[in-house]
């Protein structure tokens, strides 16, 4: 009910909002459109929606609340407020709507062509749907019966692809087993004629293939036809053998031609029959027997004939760097001096190298990168080398073609070792051998210490390139060196320790050729020592140290005096640490484990301190004397007053004074002449003035013994002299 007025409610208000009157244009007092009456087109949009219009009598029940609803509508209250007649109103409203009702009309009669035509059309497209859906429905039962077919065909498909599958297997089975057991005729031709060359390979394949299947196969093993397929196959596997044997043969044959670079061939030629080699090993031992003998004995011939030719020339260029005589402690004559000189002419520059390092330590740069020495070029030359240059260039070579030969081996015979083995068991027997017959004469430590240092970086070399081949070999070499070392070491000790000191003794204070032949062999076994650290080297150099101490000190007691005894083993350690600084030893040099320049820093500290005393003693020896005992007993009475001979003490302060300055001209000559270094000698007359002074000091200083023997002391003071006089004066002789 409240819906239905509502839309009452809607339409009146729609209705009067459409009767608005408009401003009278005519005398009739009614607005027209300026189409004309007769247009029948309304000015305005009029929906009566769900109004009633019809002329039955209105039951006018509730409009005094719908006048009330819509009592301030502005349409209404226009109407009302201009008087205008609803009644009038509502019948032109009524005539409008009736025009337009038969303008409608009108409209749907002339579209009534238009109407059928569209109805036939729609017919038509209805028929044509119809057929459609017929004909999409006859689709849809033709696709579920294809889906259905495919589906059948699908099982067939994956039935068929089982049965292919499993009869192709069959049939590989069953054609590799037929192969397996049959000999094709073109096979037993290709085998007897045709040439061993790199496709005669393919027929080997195919022959391998039914040995392996035949002596494998289970099922092969027991068919009845491996009973007359079995000697064919047997046949033809001696005939391959048998010509592989022949090819194999003849290749190594070439291997002997004079001039012949094996290592190419080796590369370019044998390696491409390797696959040879592996048939015969498989499927003929007695013949890859003989083939193996036969490349071992054709490659160790070469190897030894090679390596002994080259070694052979590199002995022709050896120097002797020393001999038996060459040792520390070995007394040098003038007889042994000149025919020394007359061999070093021959054999080397200076006999220094017997014993100095000389940059003999360039052999060990650049080890792997350095080339040996080419043979026929060395006598040309006419440089001659100590042995550890000729051994480091066998060496070398011995490494490079083991290398080649080890990697060919282990490709060409399948990582059989033992023929690699065979091959240069001679090769490094020979050079075993060599290396121990000229160990036996060798007394040149440095070169047996450079000799294992290259031994040792050879066998880093190996092992960066990871080839193993060269192990044994290299170890037993360390067996030689180090015996040989250690024996020549234990020369050099007994030579100074069981020698004759007084025949290495003269008159001459200065450094001993002992100790310079010491210093310059410490000097280069640290050197060469350096960078490795070995303990057995320190072992070595302590107790050449301890030898060399006791022999120097037996020639400097057989000195009748004390002055000379001192300045020999001072001349002696200052050479030693000389040297052992030129070569960079010590200090932030190379390291001393063993401290060797420590001692004898020690040594020559305490023997500079004793020539100090023996000095002075030798010059003012009462007089410090007296010092000394003054001074002990002042120190020994109390409050350190002690009775001195005051009388003495004038009489060695007067001798002090008169010869002073002699005495010190005296110091000053004796310190250029018998020092072997002007700076060490003057060094030495510093301490010793300097010591001078300190006594003079003691003697007639403020705290000195004089002045505390009272105004006498004090009186003997003033005639000594003075400070800055006696500084002058040593000042004067530091200068020169």
């Amino acid at each position: 009910m409240v819906q239905h007025e509502e839309l009452q409610n809607a339409a009146l208000s729609e209705l009067l909002e459409g009767c608005k009157p408009e401003p009278e244009d005519h005398e009739d007092g009614h607005k027209q459109d300026e189409s004309g009456e007769g247009s029948g087109v309304l000015p305005f949009d009029l929906s009566l929606a769900d109004l009633d219009l019809t002329s039955e009598e209105v039951d006018l029940e509730g409009l005094v609340e719908e006048l009330e609803l819509w009592g301030d509508h502005e349409v209404v209250r226009d109407i009302l407020s201009k008087g205008t007649d609803v009644r009038e109103h509502v019948r032109e409203v009524d005539t409008r709507l009736r025009q337009v009702e038969l303008d409608s009309i009108q409209d749907y009669i002339h579209e009534s062509d238009n109407l059928v035509e569209l109805h036939q059309q729609i017919k038509a497209c209805d028929t044509i749907l119809e057929e459609m859906e017929d004909l999409l429905g006859g689709f849809q039962s033709d696709l579920g019966n294809i889906s259905t077919e495919i589906k059948t065909l699908q099982e067939q498909s994956l039935t068929m692809s089982i049965k292919l599958r499993n009869r192709k297997t069959a049939e590989a089975e069953l054609g590799q087993f037929v192969e397996g057991l049959t000999v094709p005729p073109r096979l037993v031709t290709d085998i007897l004629d045709r040439d061993v060359s790199e496709d005669y390979l393919t027929y080997l394949v195919a022959l391998r293939h039914r040995l392996e299947f035949c002596s494998n196969n289970e099922l092969a093993r027991k068919a009845a036809a491996l009973q007359d397929v079995e000697p064919e196959l047997d046949r033809l596997r001696l005939k391959a053998t048998g010509r592989v044997r022949e090819a194999l043969l003849q290749k190594f044959n070439l291997l002997r031609r004079p001039k012949t670079n094996y290592q190419i061939l080796q590369q370019s030629v044998l390696l491409k029959f390797k696959s040879f080699a592996a048939f015969l090993k498989d499927h003929g031992p007695e013949v890859f027997t003989e083939v193996r003998a036969a490349y071992v004995d054709t490659m160790s011939r070469i190897y030894r004939r090679q390596f002994g030719a080259y070694l052979s020339s590199l002995l022709r260029v050896n120097a002797e760097v020393a001999s038996s005589a060459d040792l520390i402690g070995a007394e040098e004559t003038a007889v042994t001096g000149l025919f020394a000189r007359a061999r070093d002419a021959i054999t080397r520059p200076d006999r220094v190298s017997v014993f100095a390092l000389g940059g003999r330590e360039a052999v060990l740069t650049h080890l792997d990168a350095t080339p040996p020495l080419v043979s026929h070029t060395l006598a040309a030359a006419g440089t001659r080398y100590p042995y550890e240059v000729l051994f480091r260039s066998a060496n070398k070579m011995l490494m490079d073609a083991a290398c080649h030969e080890f990697l060919f081996c282990n490709e060409f015979w399948q990582g059989d070792t033992t023929i690699f083995r065979d091959v240069y068991e001679s090769v490094l027997s020979f050079m075993e051998e060599s290396l121990e017959t000229m160990l036996e004469g060798c007394y040149d430590a440095i070169g047996l210490l450079l000799m294992i240092r290259i031994n040792y970086e050879h066998q880093l070399i190996m092992q960066k390139r990871c080839v193993p081949c060269l192990d044994s070999y290299i170890d037993k070499i360390n067996l030689l060196l180090w015996p040989r070392l250690k024996a020549v070491a234990d020369a050099h000790i007994a030579s100074m320790r069981t020698g004759n000191h007084r025949n290495l003794w003269s008159e001459d204070v200065h450094a001993h050729y002992v100790a310079r032949r010491y210093a310059e062999f410490t000097a280069s076994m640290l050197s060469l020592n350096a960078d490795y650290g070995d303990p057995q080297i320190d072992h070595i150099l302590e107790r050449l140290r301890a030898a060399a101490c006791e022999l120097l000190l037996r020639v400097a007691h057989l000195f009748p005096a004390n002055k000379q005894h001192t300045i020999f083993l001072v001349n002696n350690y200052d050479m030693v640490l000389t040297v052992l600084k030129e070569a960079g030893v010590g200090a932030d040099g190379k390291p001393d484990r063993c401290n060797t320049s420590g001692v004898f820093e020690e040594l020559l500290a305490a023997q500079k301190h004793a020539f100090v005393e023996a000095e002075l003693a030798g010059h003012f020896g009462p007089f410090i004397s007296f010092v000394k005992a003054a001074e002990q007993a002042q120190q020994a009475s109390k409050g350190g007053k002690a009775p001195v001979n005051l009388a003495e003490a004038k009489s060695l302060m007067a001798d002090f004074a008169s010869r002073w300055k002699a005495v010190i001209e005296h110091m000053h000559r004796d310190a250029v002449t018998n020092f072997g270094s002007l700076q060490r000698g003057i060094e030495i007359l510093q301490r010793t003035l300097s010591q001078l002074l300190i006594y003079y000091t003691r003697m007639t200083g403020a705290e000195g013994v004089l002045m505390k023997c009272g105004p006498e002391g004090a009186e003997l003071c003033k005639g000594a002299i003075s400070h800055p006089a006696f500084i002058y004066e040593i000042k004067m002789k530091l200068k020169l």
